[in-house]
């Protein structure tokens, strides 16, 4: 579902990411982890197209990244914490119009939405005005837009970020629904439990680098530790430690 080569992306002198190679599988929940500044939603932007890397490549589905981009965006679906919905609309509204730029027809659209009505729990959130919405009814009806044209890829940078614990509970069900053949969701987050919650694998990045993939079990054994959390700082302070003894030299 998923391969990339060597993805650089620089800006000036500076570099967002160093090289990064990974694979995703179709019917997986994919955890992007690292803290803010790491370069998860650079690659994640690269991946939606919205970016060009500064070098390297890949494909999603099969399609080049860099030589059929629209096609690209044809098959993702993207949510992350700061997207917007016009303030006027109700959330049906919202859905209608986007099932328009997606070509399906009235009777496809009332399905789907009724479909995700049921599986994101929208409820009054379809009939109220987006400028009335608390920002966990605004994040279910942006997930809902990100999936209505059923997306083979769906990208979730961050998406929790300032959730209430209800709403949080809803996206983190849907996440883990998601598997199916055909179907990869790429779960960006620096919240270690989550990850330890929905996903099949996971790749860290730290200040642009990739510094392990695996399954939550893969990454204990290699770190010994007993958590996502702490492994995560562990493999933080091994690489720190080889770059101030690399830089010593």
């Amino acid at each position: 579902m998923l391969e990339l080569h060597d993805i650089t992306k620089s800006y000036g002198t500076f570099q967002a990411l160093r090289g990064v190679s990974l694979t995703a599988r179709d019917a997986e929940v994919y955890g992007l982890l690292g803290p803010n500044g790491a370069g998860k939603t650079t690659l994640l932007r690269i991946l939606a197209t919205l970016l060009r890397p500064s070098s390297g490549g890949g494909t999603v589905s099969g399609i080049d990244l860099l030589r059929d981009p629209e096609a690209v965006r044809r098959i993702v679906g993207v949510v992350n914490g700061g997207m917007g919905l016009p303030a006027r609309l109700t959330g049906r509204e919202v859905l209608r119009s986007f099932a328009g730029l997606y070509g399906m027809t009235r009777a496809q659209t009332e399905a789907r939405i009724a479909e995700l009505d049921d599986r994101l729990e929208l409820g009054r959130t379809l009939d109220v005005r987006a400028g009335e919405y608390s920002s966990g009814m605004k994040q279910k009806v942006v997930i809902a837009r990100a999936v209505l044209h059923d997306p083979a890829v769906l990208i979730l940078d961050e998406a929790a970020s300032g959730l209430d614990i209800f709403a949080r509970r809803t996206l983190l069900d849907f996440v883990q629904a998601s598997r199916a053949p055909g179907r990869l969701t790429l779960y960006s987050t620096h919240v270690m439990s989550e990850a330890e919650e929905v996903c099949d694998r996971v790749a860290i990045l730290h200040h642009g680098q990739l510094l392990t993939v695996g399954t939550l079990a893969q990454v204990l054994e290699a770190t010994g530790e007993r958590s996502l959390e702490r492994a995560f700082f562990e493999l933080v302070r091994e690489h720190d430690q080889r770059g101030e003894a690399a830089r010593a030299v």
